[in-house]
C-alpha cells in the first residue's frame, strides 16, 4: 500500500510582471517565464508509489522506467512543459500527467531515461508525448516546451527544435542539480534516506537548516558541489572515474550490453577472486578481526592485485607442459567476469567515498548527499559509499541518498518553469532577492 504523508500547502499565486519593485512587495517579484506560462505545482499531500501495473505510455525496449512516480493529488493546473536532462551516458525524462479515472484525482510525475545514444528513440517518445498532450494533461500539442539541461542540451539543441517544433529551454547544469536536489529535501516526504546493511532504508526526517551541504554527483564522471544556500553553490572538485568507467571498462571486458546488466553480474560476483585482500598478504591466521594494521581480512589492499600473480602461475603450468585450462566462455584468462564486475564497481565507489569525505573535511560539511544514475539504488554501491563515509569520518558523518537520485537535474530543470514563490520553505529567489535589498 503506498505511503501518503502531508508535504505542505504551497498554494502561492504569482504577481504581476509589472507589480512595482518596493520593499513592501518585493518578494512577489518574479521573471516572466516565456510562452506557454509557467504554473504552480501543487505539492500538498504529495507521496512517492510504487506501482508496477500502471500503464507505461509508449513503452519499447529503449525506455528504463522509474516505478517511484511522485503522486500530486491536489494539483489540477495544466503543465505543458517536459524536462530533460541529457548525460554522456543517459537522458532523464521528467513529465507530469493527470491521473485520470483516479478516485484521488490530480497527477503525477513520471520518470524515465534512455541511454544518451538512443537519443533519436528519446526524442521519438517526446514526439508521441506531444501528440497525446490534450488527453493526458488537456492542453494543446503547440503548446509544449521543453526544459533542457546537460551537455546534451547543446548538443542535441538542433536536433529536439526541428524534429519537435517547439520551444527549447536551455537550463544550466549546476544550478538546475541543486534546485532538484533542495525539492526532494524539502518537498517530498521519504525521499532522503541513510544505507546500511542492517537497515537498507532509514528514512531521514525533515530539516529545517539544510544548508550547508556536499552533493556528490555521480554519472559519467563525478562532481562534487558546495552548497552554502539558496542558489549559493561552487564546484569544489570531483573525479573521472565514475559510472562511465565502469560501463566502459566493462564493456570491453565482458559481453553485457546495458548497465543494469553488469550492475547484475557485479550481485554476483566475489571480489576476493581478483583483488589482492588484507588477509593475503598477512596469512589465513590473520583472521577476520583487526590486527596490527588496524584493518580487517577482508579489506582490499590492492584492487585486482591476484591477477597477474595468478595468470603468471598460470602460464608457468603451461610452459611445463601442464597445457592452459580450456577457458570458461564466462572467464577471461581464468577469471570470472562477474568477480572482475564487483572489484571495479568497489574500487569506484571506494575512490568516490574517500574523495567526498576529503572535501566535507576540506570544507566543513557535515551532510554530504549523493546523487546520480550511478547509484540505481544498488545495494552494493550505496553501502560502499556509506561504509567509506562512516569510516573516514570515525562515524561522525553519514552518506545520505535518494530514491529520485539519477534525476535531480532534470526535476530542477522542470521546477525552473514554476513562479518564483511557491512551496514550503518559500522561494529560493524571494531569499536571494532579501538578502540584495537589506544590502541597499
Amino acid at each position: 500500500m503506498a505511503q501518503q504523508e502531508q508535504a505542505g500547502t504551497p498554494v502561492l499565486e504569482p504577481a504581476s510582471p509589472r507589480t512595482p519593485a518596493s520593499p513592501s512587495n518585493a518578494h512577489r517579484l518574479f521573471r516572466a517565464p516565456p510562452k506557454p506560462a509557467s504554473v504552480k505545482i501543487n505539492v500538498e499531500g504529495a507521496f512517492i508509489v510504487n506501482d508496477e501495473t500502471v500503464t507505461r505510455n509508449g513503452a519499447s525496449e529503449f525506455v528504463h522506467w522509474e516505478q517511484n512516480d511522485i503522486r500530486l493529488p491536489h494539483h489540477t493546473d495544466v503543465v505543458s512543459h517536459i524536462a530533460i536532462d541529457i548525460g554522456g551516458s543517459l537522458a532523464k525524462l521528467v513529465y507530469f500527467s493527470r491521473e485520470l479515472g483516479s478516485a484521488i484525482g490530480g497527477g503525477r510525475l513520471n520518470f524515465l531515461n534512455f541511454e544518451t545514444d538512443r537519443i533519436d528513440e528519446c526524442i521519438a517518445f517526446i514526439q508521441d508525448l506531444k501528440d497525446k498532450q490534450s488527453r493526458l494533461n488537456g492542453s494543446k500539442p503547440a503548446d509544449l516546451c521543453i526544459m533542457a539541461t546537460g551537455g546534451g542540451a547543446y548538443r542535441f539543441y538542433d536536433k529536439m527544435r526541428d524534429v519537435l517544433h517547439v520551444d527549447v529551454v536551455r537550463e544550466d547544469e549546476m544550478d538546475c542539480l541543486i534546485i532538484g536536489l533542495d525539492f526532494f529535501i524539502t518537498e517530498i516526504p521519504r525521499e532522503v534516506f541513510t544505507f546500511s546493511e542492517t537497515e537498507p532504508m532509514n528514512f531521514v526526517e525533515e530539516r529545517v537548516d539544510i544548508y550547508p551541504y556536499l552533493l556528490v554527483n555521480i554519472g559519467s564522471g563525478v562532481s562534487m558541489i558546495k552548497v552554502s544556500g539558496p542558489r549559493q553553490f561552487q564546484r569544489v572538485g570531483g573525479t573521472s572515474l565514475g559510472g562511465g568507467t565502469f560501463w566502459g571498462i566493462l564493456s570491453l571486458l565482458t559481453g553485457a550490453r546495458t548497465f543494469d546488466e553488469m550492475l547484475a553480474m557485479a550481485d554476483r560476483g566475489d571480489n576476493a577472486g581478483v583483488d589482492m585482500l588484507v588477509g593475503d598478504i598477512y596469512g589465513t591466521g590473520y583472521g577476520t578481526s583487526t590486527n596490527i594494521t588496524g584493518l580487517k581480512s577482508t579489506t582490499i589492499a590492492s584492487t585486482f592485485g591476484k591477477v597477474f600473480k595468478m595468470k603468471r602461475a598460470a602460464e608457468k603450468h603451461a610452459e611445463d607442459g601442464e597445457g592452459l585450462a580450456k577457458e570458461d566462455p564466462d572467464e577471461i584468462a581464468g577469471f570470472r567476469i562477474e568477480d572482475m564486475s564487483r572489484s571495479l564497481l568497489y574500487a569506484i565507489s571506494n575512490n568516490i567515498g574517500q574523495i567526498a569525505y576529503l572535501q566535507s573535511e576540506k570544507h566543513e560539511l557535515k551532510h554530504i548527499y549523493f546523487g546520480g544514475s550511478f547509484i540505481r539504488g544498488h545495494g552494493q554501491i550505496m553501502n560502499t559509499l556509506s561504509y567509506a563515509i562512516r569510516f573516514w569520518s570515525k562515524g561522525e558523518k553519514q552518506a545520505y541518498f535518494l530514491r529520485h537520485e539519477g534525476y535531480l537535474g532534470a526535476v530542477g530543470a522542470f521546477l525552473r518553469r514554476q513562479p518564483k514563490n511557491w512551496g514550503r520553505r518559500n522561494s529560493i529567489e524571494e531569499i536571494s532577492l532579501a538578502r540584495v535589498m537589506s544590502k541597499e
